[in-house]
C-alpha cells in the first residue's frame, strides 16, 4: 500500500519546510513503513549547510526516519499525535547531497499503550546512509 505526499500531509502535522517524506511505499500498520525522499538541491537547509558544499543535516536524517515511523503508527491511529521522545544510536556513514534519491524505514521494535521504539535507516541505492532507533509518545 502506498501513501501519496497529499495524504500524508493529512496523517502527519507538519508543513513545509518540516515535511522530510515524499511518499510512503510500504507500510504494515503499527509495525513498519518504508518511505522515499527525492533530495532537491533547491531544499531550504542547503543554503547554510555547507555553502561550500551540500550536506543534508543528520538531525533532518534523524527526523526523516521518525515521520515515517509515525506514519506507520498514526495510519491507524487518526487524529492521534506521535511525538518524538528520544533518538539513540544515530551514526551517519555516508553524507547525503542534492539529487540523492534515499529509502527511509522504520520498523517498531516494541509498542507499549502509548510508547513505541523504532529502528530506523535510511539506504540510497542500497548503500546505507545512516541509522537511529527512535521512541515516540502516541497522545
Amino acid at each position: 500500500m502506498e501513501i501519496s505526499f497529499d495524504e500524508l500531509r493529512k496523517i502527519l502535522p507538519h508543513s513545509y519546510p518540516f515535511i522530510l517524506v515524499d511518499k510512503i511505499v510500504e507500510i504494515d500498520n503499527n509495525k513498519y513503513a518504508k518511505g522515499i525522499k527525492a533530495v532537491s538541491g533547491g531544499e531550504y537547509y542547503f543554503q547554510g549547510h555547507f555553502p561550500q558544499e551540500a550536506i543534508m543535516p543528520g538531525v533532518l536524517q534523524i527526523e526523516a526516519v521518525a515521520q515515517v515511523g509515525a506514519l506507520a503508527l498514526l495510519k491507524e491511529n487518526p487524529g492521534r499525535l506521535a511525538i518524538l521522545g528520544g533518538v539513540k544510536r544515530a551514526r551517519f556513514y555516508k553524507p547525503v547531497r542534492p539529487g540523492d534519491y534515499l529509502e527511509i524505514n522504520c520498523k517498531m521494535i516494541k509498542l507499549i499503550k502509548n510508547l513505541g521504539i523504532a529502528e530506523g535507516y535510511i539506504t540510497r541505492g542500497g548503500e546505507k546512509i545512516m541509522t537511529c532507533e527512535v521512541s515516540f509518545a502516541l497522545q
